[in-house]
């Protein structure tokens, strides 16, 4: 198929973890897909092999979130390899770089945070949505923002992380109003604890307290989990659910007493 014919999609930190898992659930689905890491390593050229086996074409993309100065030519070199952008997963982020008492967070911890979790995911969407808008498209659009339980359940040690997760649950629903009327779908995804390089420090602890019932559904989520979510909402299954945010954590966050 040439670059015009399938839905072109955008993932943000797609080189591990959750985001390789929506590459690989894009991929499969129909979509061609760019994705982006802060730098290229071996494992780029295996994504795109394995993209390739499923069908789809693939592309990585050096990115840094946090430097919006430079969204602008990456959304001219993703468009200008795919023929088109349909589908943004907004799924890079990173973690508080100090964890402690709140009263103790230094402010370079939540300038760091904040800068690329809540700053740097507002404006390369602003400069997605921006293009989407000048270019139509035969695809249904939609803008995905992957967030965290953290949006809601507090954890004081590292406030930062909270508040920036927080943020993009208000960014979704800001531009899913501004954009409702263009039929641009935007959805906010909530990992819960998920099994990744980033919670592998962590392993013991939560393997104890799960199995203990902090998830009712006693099992730590997989990435594959968040990436098969994805799709209804990047195809236009969930249209009309636009602005809508899903939980995806095995009942952790439902209120219970």
């Amino acid at each position: 198929m040439n670059a015009t014919t399938r839905p072109v999609a955008l993932v943000t930190g797609g080189r591990q973890g959750i985001g390789l898992a929506i590459v690989y659930s894009l991929a499969a689905a129909g979509f061609d897909v760019a994705f982006t890491a802060r730098s290229t390593t071996d494992s780029c050229g295996e994504i795109i092999a394995e993209c390739e086996s499923l069908g789809a074409r693939a592309q990585y993309f050096p990115s840094e979130l946090g430097a919006i100065e430079a969204h602008q030519a990456l959304i001219e070199q993703v468009t200008a390899w795919g023929g088109g952008l349909d589908c943004l997963v907004n799924n890079a982020g990173v973690g508080t770089l100090v964890r402690g008492d709140l009263l103790e967070m230094p402010p370079e911890s939540f300038d760091h945070v904040m800068g690329i979790n809540a700053r740097g995911t507002l404006f390369l969407t602003q400069a997605v949505a921006r293009w989407m808008l000048a270019n139509p498209s035969p695809h249904y659009r939609s803008l995905l923002l992957v967030s965290s339980v953290s949006a809601e359940m507090a954890s004081p040690e590292r406030g930062d992380y909270c508040m920036s997760k927080a943020a993009l649950g208000m960014m979704t629903k800001l531009f899913a109003l501004r954009l409702a009327a263009d039929n641009i779908g935007v959805f906010e995804l909530r990992p819960g604890i998920i099994k990744t390089g980033m919670t592998a420090g962590v392993s013991d602890k939560y393997d104890r307290r799960i199995a203990e019932g902090l998830v009712p559904a006693l099992r730590w989520g997989e990435p594959g989990d968040i990436g098969r979510a994805v799709l209804p909402f990047a195809r236009g299954d969930m249209a009309f659910a636009s602005g809508s945010t899903l939980q995806l954590d095995g009942g952790l966050s439902i209120n219970r007493f």
